[in-house]
């Protein structure tokens, strides 16, 4: 039978909140890449700044349950590890955004990359309590991306 703990339900439902406040800040860029057609969009964004809170969320009880379970002194654990490992799947899906035109000898789609990444970063402030940061850097991504658009420079 299943033991309810309180503080595992709030520590639960503490890292569901913050999935959703990850998921709801890249949506805000998700959409702005989605408006302009581009292939990573409002879907893609949500769910990767959604997973990578959820990752970085879920490194504190998994080292918790790790402990109880095997011998603490044979147990290596290094967070940073999930951080890394967030940065090569976010990278590799990234580098399915970005294409090559043989036609115009160009390069298309590497802010979505990019954008992709910070979207993953977001998910990681939030994962880490880091409201006002994650905020803000949705904001400045949503500037640099509708704002400073190549249109500005290639009229």
């Amino acid at each position: 039978m299943l033991d309810f703990n309180w503080q595992d339900y709030q520590s639960q439902l503490s890292i569901f909140i913050n999935v959703v406040i990850a998921t709801i800040l890249v949506a805000i860029i998700g959409l702005e890449r989605e408006t302009r057609h581009k292939p990573a969009g409002l879907r893609t964004n949500m769910i990767i700044g959604g997973a990578t809170c959820l990752f970085v969320s879920l490194t504190g009880p998994l080292i918790d349950f790790l402990e109880k379970t095997q011998n603490p002194e044979l147990l290596r654990i290094d967070p940073i590890r999930v951080l890394e490992a967030i940065v090569v799947g976010i990278s590799f899906i990234g580098a399915g955004t970005i294409l090559k035109s043989k036609e115009e000898h160009k390069v298309l789609n590497l802010t979505t990359a990019a954008t992709l990444l910070i979207s993953g970063c977001i998910g990681i402030a939030v994962a880490l309590q880091q409201y006002y940061l994650a905020i803000g850097i949705t904001a400045l991504l949503f500037t640099i991306n509708r704002i400073l658009n190549r249109r500005t420079y290639h009229k």
